[in-house]
């Protein structure tokens, strides 16, 4: 889509004012009024990674881009913060500057941030974030949007403080390569009968195995168990495991000691090299942001390159991560923020853009289904297969009923705790414990 200017009502809406009360900036649920304001000359995005601002640049009618981190709508100045998730300092830079976010000078007041699935509630259950409905964006233009991605953004008390152009449900990509060498075909349906549960898959790991592969590293398979759990891991402020993540150590320590799987981490060296025929890897497990940013698609010699992976659904239905945009209180560019949600989360022309230009599988029935209808769904870095149809379907399998606050930091310590069963480094009982501490240190009001 050509990019266009600001409407003229845009322009002019931008040089009004609208102020309201607001009340305390924290607390779980609060019902205070935001703040809301227009004017501002500065727009200031925080966000972990280059994910939105290339959303951002490349569609968003009117964007021009300044430099790396800078822009212009307008007349307004677009800043974007980037700071890195890793040891948490995206969360510790956000909290810091939300604190001082209502006393802050204009030019520096945070108008919109991102947030992760992971760590949602922390955020929307405060007054940092604005009920979209305060900005004047109604559950009919949100309407065509799958139910879990608002889910997950709603407070305590019902309220939507997000919205997400992304629908993440995700599955297994598979190495055709591979799949040939091991089954006799690459075809999406019969690998599909390979890995559709966990005994067809862990059968298929040892056939890997023998034929001098791995199926993948243990944290691939992680989402999916966690996914699909019968319960939150904190009930009644203590710290539970449920069956189904005892499933995944057991499942998984039994595929590493037959070397079926490895212990690689998510995003390390030695995880990255299953993204060239060299790494000898039959799958990754992931959503459809992880065609683009994760497989290396622009690469000389990589398989994405060559077009060489495929998609079919694997043993469960999951979805792993996604952003949300969220206003945030005390903005002055109230106007601009309201356009940039809307735009960028429910226009369907902008949408069907990213999902063509970016391989993502974006947060709207209508367009999934024109994408699964006919070939503008096909995806090069697939072969030219569609994985459309299945991603819609698995959006509307999303469960976030075991959603809860706590989430980041059990998934994290449970991986980091049993990457040391696994590797032999010490007993299940004492990966366990170590898991329990380590949340515990975190959230300190918790027992186990």
């Amino acid at each position: 889509m050509k990019k266009k200017v600001l409407s003229a009502l845009l322009v002019t809406a931008l040089m009004a004012t609208m102020v309201a009360g607001c009340g305390s900036n924290s607390g779980s649920g609060s019902k205070a009024k935001a703040s809301l304001a227009d004017g501002g000359k500065v727009l200031n995005i925080y966000c972990w990674n280059e994910e939105f601002k290339s959303r951002l640049e490349d569609h968003y009618p009117g964007y021009t881009k300044v430099d790396a981190t800078t822009g212009k709508i307008g007349d307004v100045t677009v800043k974007f913060t980037i700071v890195p998730s890793d040891d948490n300092a995206y969360q510790n830079n956000l909290d810091s500057t939300l604190k001082k976010q209502k006393d802050a000078a204009a030019d520096d007041k945070i108008d919109l941030f991102l947030v992760e699935a992971d760590y949602a509630l922390k955020y929307v259950d405060t007054d940092y974030t604005v009920n979209l409905a305060d900005l004047g964006i109604t559950s009919s233009d949100l309407a065509d949007q799958y139910s879990y991605t608002q889910d997950i953004v709603k407070d305590s008390n019902g309220n939507l403080k997000g919205s997400s152009w992304q629908a993440c449900s995700a599955g297994l990509i598979y190495n055709r390569e591979v799949a040939k060498a091991v089954l006799g075909t690459d075809d999406p349906a019969k690998v599909q009968e390979a890995v559709g549960s966990w005994a067809k898959y862990n059968e298929t790991a040892a056939k890997v195995a023998g034929a001098g592969y791995v199926m993948c590293s243990v944290n691939d398979t992680y989402r999916v168990y966690s996914n699909n759990v019968s319960g939150k891991w904190v009930q009644n402020d203590k710290i539970v495991v449920d069956a189904n993540m005892k499933n995944w150590v057991d499942d998984s320590k039994k595929l590493v000691d037959s070397k079926a799987e490895n212990t690689n981490d998510l995003w390390s060296d030695d995880w990255a090299k299953a993204k060239y025929p060299d790494g000898k890897t039959f799958c990754y497990f992931g959503p459809a942001w992880f065609f683009n940013f994760c497989l290396d698609s622009g690469e000389e010699g990589s398989i994405a390159n060559k077009g060489g992976w495929g998609y079919c659904v694997g043993p469960q239905s999951y979805y792993w991560g996604g952003t949300w945009i969220c206003a945030a209180n005390n903005t002055d560019n109230k106007t601009l923020v309201t356009d940039i949600i809307k735009t960028m989360t429910t226009d369907k022309a902008v949408l069907k853009e990213i999902a063509q230009k970016d391989a993502d599988c974006v947060n709207s029935k209508t367009v999934l289904a024109e994408l699964s209808s006919d070939n503008s769904g096909n995806l090069a870095l697939l072969g030219g297969q569609n994985p459309y149809k299945q991603l819609a379907d698995g959006a509307e399998k999303v469960d976030l009923s075991n959603l809860s606050k706590y989430d980041q930091a059990c998934n994290e310590e449970f991986q980091k705790a049993m990457g040391n069963y696994f590797k032999g480094n010490c007993s299940y009982e004492e990966a366990l414990e170590s898991f329990y501490k380590a949340v515990q240190a975190k959230h300190p009001a918790l027992t186990y």
